[in-house]
């Protein structure tokens, strides 16, 4: 009875309104489809898509895998109706739980409208107790997932998770990225169900009877890309469940790791060089960071160009703030495991230095006493110019805190003994920011600093400090010159535009006096 049914509901979408009024892909739940398409239902656009059975792929990337709940009332309730729990595993032989782990595995391929908490309550709770018993089956599974198997979970998983975004747009917001921090995120209407999901995933990976030989089949290139585009999802529960997802992939699958880390990359060049918006980039460098402490040295050039390329260039977004401890701790990773590329990050650095935005540069200075940590001297050596010259430009910034934190760095051991070895070189650079802060900053706690870090000087090499000190009074000198040189010169081409302009005045009366004359 129930195929005579079902051989009489619609095989394709239909563009139409009719088409979508009765039924869209009702076909979707009980034939052999992919599942890796977007939920869109959930959030109501009412858009049917076309299923692609080889690829688990969707050609519509914003089309409807399941059903709407509205969609199965228009063809009678026979469907809803047909939509009953089925029994629990240990109510079934052994022999026979594997049949209906798959069966029960297409019974949540159906998809709901959590828009309208009142709609399917009974189905949406049938749902939820069936996924509950699918996490508990995959985590207590003996014996190696078949291909068959294999093959159903990524459908359910896909149908589930995959799905198009409705962003709320963010050009009414500040980009700056601190403003974001404070608001509150957007939450799924369909966690209930996703987070159980999502959970199953979890299990499913990081199961030991999941081959990862034939698993890499199903979770293959295109299912890894869709995971990775949730990863823009405004539900930070969602991002934290695929952190942990993904990091689990990329550990089983070696196969895919080099897929996964470019991937990664390209995520990260359309951010920088195009959107600037991102939910997921915070997460996504976490995952990264726990990778870069796992890369063997000497480290790839590949790896190198990843540096260069990607992470330095996180620096430029406006919304820094929403993932630079993240960041910082690659960057970091990355100088701790070849020191050699310390240079290079502090070169990084200073490209991208922010210019305008004191809040901004406050994080570049905790992000480079961090670098600078793992530093050693010959590294330290090739980059200290225009390092300090930065440094000595932040020691002089009207901003208390900025100022502060570049003055703070004195209070680490290791960056004052590279500071010290080098003090031939520094010191003649920032000195002229130390009395310059010395004789006017503003701020009482900067100018303590200043003079404590004065003092050290002092204290350690009198006589470069003295060096300095005649050489700065020489500069002021010769400054106080070249200011009274300008003004003289300003005061001469003020005088000889105001006898211009008098000469001028005189020679058109003359004129106008002989015109006059003559026509008179």
């Amino acid at each position: 009875m129930l195929k005579q049914i079902l051989s009489k509901l619609p095989r394709k979408s239909s563009k139409s309104a009719d088409n979508r009024e009765h039924g869209g892909h009702h076909n979707a739940y009980y034939s052999n489809v992919s599942g890796g398409g977007s939920r869109s239902s959930d959030f109501g656009t009412g858009k049917s898509g076309n299923l692609s059975v080889s690829s688990f792929a969707v050609s519509n990337p914003t089309a409807d895998v399941g059903w709407k709940s509205a969609d199965l009332k228009q063809n009678g309730n026979h469907m809803l109706s047909s939509y009953e729990a089925m029994p629990a595993f240990k109510d079934v032989p052994t022999s026979e739980r594997q049949k209906l782990f798959v069966k029960k595995l297409n019974l949540c391929c159906m998809i709901f409208d959590f828009t309208d908490p009142t709609k399917n309550l009974k189905e949406k709770e049938i749902k939820r107790q069936t996924l509950l018993e699918l996490v508990e089956y995959v985590t207590s599974a003996n014996g190696k997932f078949s291909d068959v198997v294999l093959q159903e979970i990524v459908k359910m998983v896909s149908a589930n998770l995959f799905r198009s975004f409705n962003p709320q747009p963010r050009e009414n917001k500040v980009i700056e990225g601190f403003d974001l921090e404070e608001e509150e995120p957007s939450m799924d209407p369909a966690w209930p169900h996703l987070q159980i999901v999502y959970e199953f995933l979890l299990r499913f990976i990081a199961s030991p009877e999941t081959d990862a030989k034939l698993a890499k089949r199903y979770v293959d290139q295109p299912f890894i890309l869709k995971l990775l585009d949730l990863f823009d999802s405004e539900d930070p529960r969602e991002r934290e469940y695929l952190k942990t997802i993904l990091h689990r992939i990329y550990g089983k699958f070696m196969v895919h790791r080099p897929f996964i880390r470019k991937a990664i990359n390209n995520i990260f060049f359309r951010f920088i060089f195009e959107t600037e918006k991102h939910n997921g980039i915070a997460e996504l460098l976490e995952i990264l960071g726990s990778i870069i402490n796992g890369f063997a040295l000497p480290l790839k050039e590949e790896h190198k160009v990843f540096l260069v390329r990607a992470l330095i260039p996180l620096h430029k977004p406006k919304c820094l703030a929403m993932y630079h401890q993240q960041l910082s701790y690659c960057i970091t990773q990355f100088v701790e495991k070849d020191c050699k590329l310390a240079d290079t990050a502090i070169r990084g650095l200073l490209k991208y230095w922010p210019i305008t935005n004191s809040s901004k540069e406050v994080m570049f200075l905790n992000e480079l006493e961090e670098v600078l940590e793992a530093t050693q001297p010959p590294e330290f050596q090739r980059c200290m110019m225009p390092l300090f010259r930065q440094i000595a430009r932040c020691m002089n910034s009207l901003h208390f805190q900025v100022a502060e934190r570049a003055l703070f760095l004195w209070n680490n051991d290791h960056i004052e003994n590279l500071i010290i070895q080098n003090r031939k070189v520094i010191l003649p650079i920032i000195f002229p920011a130390l009395e310059k802060n010395a004789r006017n900053h503003w701020n009482q706690a900067v100018h303590s600093l200043t003079l404590n870090v004065r003092k050290i000087f002092n204290d350690l090499d009198p006589e470069l400090f003295k060096e300095c000190l005649l050489k700065f009074q020489e500069d002021e000198s010769k400054e106080d010159e070249a200011e009274a040189k300008r003004e003289n010169t300003w005061k001469r081409l003020e005088e000889l535009a105001e006898k211009k302009a008098f000469h001028s005045e005189a020679t058109v009366g003359t004129s106008e006096s002989m015109a006059n004359g003559s026509s008179g």
